[in-house]
C-alpha cells in the first residue's frame, strides 16, 4: 500500500474534544444545580491537602464546602479531611496520572454536590498530565511550593497557562531557600498574564485569609 492511501486517525485530538464537550456539559449542569468546582492541581508533596484543611476552617460556617481526593491509590487525604469534618470521597485512578471530565462526573454522582456550594477536585500529583484535560471545573488552581523553587512556570508552561490562580505554598520556609517572589510572579504572568498570585502559609496560617476571601468571591459570583 502506498503511504498515500494510509488512514490516519488523530486519536489525541479526538480524546481532547470529546472529553471537552464533556466538560463543558458537565459545568452547565453544576451551573444548574449552584455548585461551583475548583480543580486543584500541584506536583506531589506541594501541600495540597494541608491547604485545603487550613482553608476549610476559613470557610467553615460561610460556604458549604465538599472535596474529592484522586489518587492513583490510598484513602489518606480523604481519610484527613474528613477528621476535620469536611465531606469528602476518595477517587481511585487505576493508574492514571490525571482526571478527565468523564472520571469527575463519575466521582460528582457518587458524591452527591446538591448540598455544597464548593466543591475541591483535589487532581493527581503532577505538573504535566492534569492540565491537559478540561474536567469540568470553573476554575482551575495551581499550588507551587517555595522548595520547588521559583522557576517552575518555565518549566511546566502549560499548567500554568491553564491556571486561573497560583498559590505560592510554605512561604514560611522562604528563608532557607533560594526562591525569589519577584520571579515566581514574572514567570507565571508571562505563560499567562491574567493568572493571579497568593502567597500562603498553610502552616503558620500566613495570607490564608486572602485565599479563603478569593474563594468566597469565586463561589458568590458563580452564583
Amino acid at each position: 500500500m502506498k503511504s498515500k492511501d494510509l488512514k490516519v486517525i488523530e486519536l489525541k485530538q479526538s480524546v481532547f474534544e470529546d472529553n471537552n464537550a464533556e466538560a463543558e456539559k458537565l459545568r452547565q449542569e453544576l451551573k444548574e444545580e449552584g455548585t461551583f468546582l475548583l480543580n486543584l492541581m500541584s506536583s506531589p508533596g506541594s501541600g495540597k491537602t494541608t491547604t485545603l484543611l487550613a482553608l476549610a476552617e476559613r470557610l467553615r460556617g460561610k460556604v458549604r464546602m465538599g472535596v474529592m481526593e484522586a489518587d492513583i491509590d490510598s484513602a489518606v487525604d480523604a481519610e484527613a479531611m474528613n477528621s476535620a469534618g469536611v465531606k469528602s470521597i476518595q477517587l481511585h485512578t487505576g493508574g492514571m496520572c490525571h482526571l478527565d471530565a468523564s472520571m469527575t462526573r463519575q466521582g460528582i454522582e457518587e458524591f452527591g454536590t446538591k448540598d455544597l456550594d464548593f466543591v475541591v477536585l483535589e487532581n493527581v500529583g503532577n505538573l504535566v498530565c492534569p492540565a491537559e484535560f478540561d474536567t469540568g471545573a470553573v476554575k482551575n488552581a495551581t499550588i507551587l511550593s517555595v522548595p520547588e523553587g521559583h522557576d517552575k512556570p518555565l518549566k511546566y508552561p502549560l499548567m500554568y497557562e491553564v491556571c486561573d490562580l497560583l498559590i505560592v505554598n510554605k512561604i514560611d520556609v522562604m528563608p532557607y531557600f533560594n526562591f525569589d517572589k519577584d520571579k515566581v510572579v514574572e514567570y507565571a504572568k508571562k505563560r499567562n498574564p491574567d493568572i493571579e498570585v497568593i502567597f500562603v502559609s498553610a502552616l503558620t496560617g500566613e495570607g490564608m485569609d486572602q485565599l479563603a476571601d478569593w474563594m468566597l468571591a469565586q463561589v458568590h459570583d458563580w452564583k
